[in-house]
């Protein structure tokens, strides 16, 4: 009988039965059951990967403006000024509002980065500080990230440092260059599925290269105080994760369905009379981030329109942005404009997530996006009033086109919780002092 007549099977199924008295279970491999009638993966369901990434600008919101209408469901809550933008992609998204970073404020812009993206205070050293614990998108990189190319892909649509941490003075940048990116992954390197594996003599060098480095760590170490220990131990993760990254290249990429090359770039990307193109920086770096996405290139990203404290000058803006969060007067409307714009760009990134045909859905089915700042009211450094965007359900685990209030200033870390546990990470507590927490937002949760 043909399969295609049945209800899909499982990728989970298993075989089932009693050997000597116990039970036992077996694995399936994949079967033409699991998939549809085109041969193509059912979204959500084991075969497709999962991915996550942030999406960040720096300066905050106006929470006067930004906070919507109503909480539910559908109709039961509305956009607000601020998110007017996002219109188009509302079903596909759950804002959460009223969210506090339990931390205390004693850094400015600082307090608050270390408070939503890593849930732990930072670590200061006089006037010097850092994240004291991974970003979040490191934490869930290092649970799900090793069977890609990339662990994480770092971008940013202006020239800015990103907020992404490995831990203590770990950062990682991003590439804010939409061509030296492009290079980098649909450059000589990349295989389209189907393709033969291309492997590079120069490959196996470089893994030699490794090989005699890793041979002396031994001694090496026999020489090193405990500082240099921990340096040399950070910086030798990134010489695993580039043995890695080899050995994958050496591989057949997966039969992903809807990776194909990014079309090449065209135009110029520079400044135009002082002022950086960030919208047109964000579409194209949006279009190929989808596609690495979509060639599981990696499954963790972290993208970033500006940075904390940014001053850039956007189009049509008077002063830099930080500036005008703390000297702009009255009800500052050109605040209000760069923040409705920001939102443009990030309703720009979703679309292009949800563009893409994956399986039976689309590559935002198996994705989840925390989009986020590190204040709420610019003007005051606020930590209250955190502004929080989750789009895409991450594979139904996240309600969509949803609004969730808290009235009491919840922990903002129980995002990161849920977020950890929709990627399928096993997590209990997470956080330190005071913005620590041992559950999820259970009430954004599908």
């Amino acid at each position: 009988m043909d399969w295609r007549a049945h209800q899909p099977l499982s990728r989970r199924a298993v075989l089932g039965g009693v050997a000597r008295g116990a039970l036992v279970t077996l694995a399936l491999p994949p079967l033409q059951a699991m998939f549809d009638a085109g041969g193509r993966a059912y979204a959500c369901d084991g075969i497709l990967p999962k991915r996550f990434g942030i999406w960040f600008w720096g300066n905050g919101n106006l929470p006067d403006l930004w906070t919507p209408t109503g909480t539910g469901d559908g109709d039961a809550w509305q956009l607000s000024e601020q998110l007017a933008p996002l219109q188009v992609v509302k079903h596909r998204l759950c804002v959460v509002s009223g969210m506090k970073v339990h931390l205390a404020n004693d850094a400015p812009h600082s307090s608050g980065a270390a408070g939503i993206l890593c849930a732990s205070p930072l670590q200061a050293t006089g006037d010097d500080s850092t994240m004291s614990a991974p970003s979040i998108d490191q934490v869930i990189a290092e649970q799900v990230g090793g069977a890609s190319i990339y662990r994480s892909i770092q971008t940013a649509a202006s020239d800015c440092s990103g907020v992404s941490y490995n831990g203590p003075n770990s950062q990682n940048p991003p590439e804010t260059d939409p061509y030296a990116f492009y290079a980098r992954i649909f450059g000589d390197t990349f295989i389209e599925p189907g393709e033969k594996g291309k492997v590079s003599p120069t490959l196996g060098l470089r893994r030699s290269v490794l090989d005699g480095v890793m041979a002396d760590i031994d001694r090496l170490n026999a020489r090193l105080g405990s500082a240099d220990k921990a340096r040399l131990e950070q910086h030798l993760d990134g010489v695993r994760e580039l043995e890695q990254r080899l050995a994958i290249l050496e591989e057949n990429p997966p039969n992903l369905e809807a990776c194909e090359r990014a079309p090449a770039l065209k135009g110029d990307f520079s400044d135009l009379d002082g002022r950086p193109q960030v919208a047109a920086r964000n579409e194209v770096m949006s279009t190929m981030l989808a596609m690495t996405l979509a060639c599981d290139q990696t499954r963790v990203f972290g993208h970033y329109i500006t940075d904390p404290v940014s001053d850039l000058l956007f189009p049509g803006a008077s002063a830099g942005h930080h500036d005008l969060t703390h000297n702009e007067g009255g009800e500052q409307p050109e605040v209000h404009a760069i923040t409705v714009g920001i939102m443009e760009m990030l309703a720009t990134t979703i679309q292009k997530l949800e563009a893409i045909a994956e399986g039976d859905g689309t590559l935002l089915d198996n994705t989840v996006v925390l989009a986020c700042s590190e204040v709420s009211l610019g003007q005051t450094h606020s930590i209250e009033e955190m502004p929080v965007i989750l789009a895409g359900s991450g594979c139904g685990f996240f309600k969509q086109d949803h609004h969730h209030r808290s009235l009491s200033g919840d922990n903002v870390t129980k995002v990161l919780v849920s977020l950890q546990r929709a990627m399928d990470i096993s997590v209990g507590e997470f956080g330190a002092d005071e913005a620590m927490v041992d559950e999820g937002l259970s009430d954004i949760e599908a």
